[in-house]
């Protein structure tokens, strides 16, 4: 008998410098936007682990293929998750390869730049996908940072101009017209830009003062090490 609960997708990219967290070079050099991404992966694969889906499921993007990663290898083996490649194409044809197979008995894709994201409101969006055809869950940019789906794939993942702060507004307009019943999960913010690694450092820095652990201990040492975090527990 199959598990109701979802499985979980997180889907990222090999950390290669020049590659990754690219709007962030100039304040940061590119082996430490290669930290930062590396330490953003592993804490969203952490917290995959504390909400128990029924699996979890690394969809990689990486060159010569996920499979062939020796980075993505020593990650499944190290959070007990299976190992996919993304596929080529858009954005949306990509989350398309990763979803579509486990989409069956529900799966939840998130994205790894939400490192701050609270287990808890992880755990609410994979508990609503056992009641929910669709759930998207919006990040303060305007695009969303989990998706997840039940059942046969909804209209939302192809034609959409990916990067743009309407992608939020025009996946659920599609969703509406498709007449596609959905549930939003909790709003959380991106850290994409360096604006945002002072959000998120001075969100740790209030997180330490009231409270005991970090919700992205990878991240956290990661900032601290680029100085960031010089006042935090």
């Amino acid at each position: 008998m199959r598990d109701s609960r979802p499985a979980l997708i997180v889907f990222c990219r090999e950390p290669v410098e020049h590659q990754v967290k690219t709007r962030l070079l100039g304040a940061i050099t590119p082996a430490a936007a290669v930290a930062l991404s590396d330490a953003f992966i592993r804490d969203a694969l952490a917290k995959a682990v504390s909400v128990h889906p029924s699996q979890i499921v690394i969809a990689a993007g990486a060159r010569g293929g996920a499979e062939r990663s020796k980075y993505f290898q020593r990650l499944s083996r190290r959070f007990g998750a299976d190992l996919i490649d993304q596929g080529s194409g858009s954005l949306g044809a990509r989350m398309t390869h990763a979803l579509e197979p486990f989409s069956s008995n529900g799966a939840l894709l998130i994205g790894t730049d939400t490192p701050s994201l609270p287990t808890a409101l992880l755990a609410a969006s994979l508990e609503a996908l056992r009641r929910a055809r669709v759930v998207i869950a919006p990040s303060l940019d305007g695009g969303y940072y989990a998706v997840g789906v039940r059942g046969a794939m909804p209209p939302i993942f192809t034609g959409m101009r990916w990067g743009t702060g309407s992608v939020f507004a025009s996946t659920i307009r599609r969703l509406k017209r498709a007449g596609i019943r959905y549930s939003l999960g909790p709003a959380w913010y991106d850290v994409d830009l360096w604006g945002d690694v002072m959000l998120l450092a001075a969100h740790l820095r209030l997180l330490a003062r009231f409270r005991n652990g970090t919700p992205c201990p990878a991240t956290e040492s990661v900032l601290k090490r680029l100085g960031l975090l010089r006042h935090a527990r």
